[in-house]
């Protein structure tokens, strides 16, 4: 599973990001416009749109940004036993789009 936020955009009812989960074996996409780019946006996205359609995985890879390593997303993952890895943002931009999706 891949997590990666793109943005800021200009805004469209208040929203500005795009907080984009990857599913690396289904290549299932799961995206929300979000008002920011903060550790509780993140932390709800997961909850709501991983967790809670997926199950709990083993492994969410993310880049370094503060939005995905902090506290209270370590908490999340540490409570569900889940392991974050960390990659640069290159590497991640090539690993979250999906071969069927268009963009």
């Amino acid at each position: 599973m891949g997590n990666r936020f793109y943005g800021p955009f200009p805004p469209s009812f208040g929203k500005s990001y795009i907080i984009l989960g990857v599913d690396y074996v289904s290549k299932w996409v799961e995206a929300k416009a979000t008002r920011t780019d903060d550790a509780k946006t993140v932390v709800d996205f997961v909850k709501a749109n991983i967790f809670s359609r997926f199950g709990m995985p083993r492994t969410i890879i993310s880049d370094r940004g503060t939005h995905f390593c902090n506290k209270v997303v370590d908490a999340l993952l540490k409570k569900y036993n889940v392991t974050h890895r960390i990659r640069p943002p290159t590497i991640l931009k090539q690993m979250v789009k999906p071969k069927s999706s268009p963009y």
